[in-house]
């Protein structure tokens, strides 16, 4: 496989930094998963580790070489992560248990296989257009999709952040939107962000930041505007951004390799 990747992760301007991000490969299949704990006072952080650790492990059990069955993967794994979470102490006190957000991908045989839950969101990047998105699940984007208000409208609202989807959280608001296989082109770039990353930016200023440069220096470019832009009340920002194809890096081993992002 060729391709070159890059993660980062800044705290902004809260007290905890509750997103997650790692990816893991061998030589014949790439993960990339990200979660956005929710609730400082639930621990969110926890529940994101436990999310992105599930993922790594299940891949490190399944990836030999390949996986047999991508979609049911990221499925069953998101899934199960979800149950460890929800084994969790309860928290009666303060309402629940903790929630995260997670966003998967997983590339094999040159084609992208994906899920998802909350409003953490997987990019396509293509021939300087947004190939596709993730749908966030929050009350906002259903109110957009109901003609209540625009999209240009959504990305202000204050009350964009109030997600109806995630993992943990409140019994029975959990589910996994799986995605449709995509073929992957070279010169594709693969972006999942927490709504830290993305919140600040139209899909358009996404494409055109990504053209030309390494995705190493547009990943940290891109958290360091982030950070100017929301001065003073900036939320954690996280991603991991992928550039595929004949053009990039070789990554060929007969082991597994993992790098879980060391967020303190």
């Amino acid at each position: 496989m060729n391709f070159s990747i890059h993660q980062a992760s800044h705290i902004g301007n809260r007290k905890f930094n509750q997103d997650r991000v790692a990816y893991a490969y061998n030589s014949d299949a790439l993960l990339l998963v990200l979660a956005d704990g929710m609730g400082g006072h639930l621990h969110g952080e926890l529940a994101a580790s436990m999310t992105i650790e599930t993922f790594v492990e299940s891949f490190g059990r399944h990836a030999l070489r390949r996986i047999d069955d991508p979609d049911k993967f990221v499925s069953d794994t998101m899934s199960y992560a979800h149950e460890r979470i929800m084994k969790l102490p309860h928290d009666y006190g303060m309402g629940g248990f903790p929630g995260t957000t997670c966003v998967a991908a997983l590339i094999q045989d040159d084609k992208m296989y994906w899920g998802h839950a909350g409003d953490s969101r997987l990019y396509l990047l293509r021939d300087g257009k947004v190939q596709f998105r993730t749908t966030d699940h929050s009350a906002v984007q259903q109110w957009v999709e109901a003609g209540m208000i625009s999209a240009e409208e959504a990305r202000y609202h204050p009350q964009r952040n109030q997600i109806t989807n995630c993992l943990g959280g409140i019994e029975g608001a959990f589910y996994v939107e799986p995605g449709k296989p995509v073929p992957l082109k070279s010169g594709d770039v693969v972006l999942l962000g927490s709504d830290g990353l993305w919140g600040p930016f139209t899909d358009s200023e996404l494409v055109e930041s990504f053209f030309a440069l390494p995705v190493a220096e547009v990943l940290d470019n891109l958290i360091g505007l982030a950070l100017k832009r929301e001065e003073g009340h900036s939320d954690n920002v996280t991603g991991v951004a992928v550039r595929w194809g004949d053009s990039e890096l070789a990554h060929g081993t007969t082991e597994l390799i993992s790098q879980i992002l060391d967020i303190p």
